[in-house]
């Protein structure tokens, strides 16, 4: 019985570890925001954390020498400032410049509260770690400001 535990336990962590979408070098700028932010939409599917996991998937590897491995950046999404992505009720994503191999957009994101919030969001290729080469990731992610009150 134990064994069928462990094999089922394996084939379940295999096959949960295997929906994250991988950063891919044909992936654009905007396409790596968008599957960011409609992970941290669903958070919590197929399960706990999810979407910040997947959003960790497209952490450019500076920017994880900065926050951390994933259990620190998960501690990091659920403090106040990155709270109110998880779970959101809608987002926009506005392009703003794009050069070389930088590219920055506004996120404009609507909270469970109702409150809408922006964000810089800024993605760059990846040009000097081979695991990720040519890919597109984020680079860094401004605090929310607010933008309009729901109430």
């Amino acid at each position: 019985m134990k064994i069928l535990f462990l094999l089922f336990f394996i084939f379940f962590s295999f096959s949960v570890q295997s929906e994250l979408i991988k950063p891919d070098a044909n992936f654009l700028p905007e396409k790596v925001v968008s599957i960011q932010l409609n992970a941290l939409m669903n958070n919590n599917k197929p399960y706990n954390n999810a979407g910040i996991e997947q959003t960790w998937e497209f952490a450019h590897p500076s920017n994880r020498m900065f926050t951390g491995p994933l259990n620190n950046f998960i501690k990091m999404m659920k403090s106040q400032n990155y709270l109110i992505m998880l779970n959101h009720i809608e987002h926009k994503i506005i392009g703003v410049k794009s050069e070389n191999n930088i590219s920055y957009f506004f996120v404009e994101i609507t909270a469970n509260d109702g409150n809408k919030y922006g964000f810089q969001w800024t993605v760059k290729k990846v040009e000097n770690y081979n695991e990720f080469l040519n890919c597109w990731m984020t680079i860094s992610v401004s605090a929310p400001m607010l933008i309009s009150n729901s109430a």
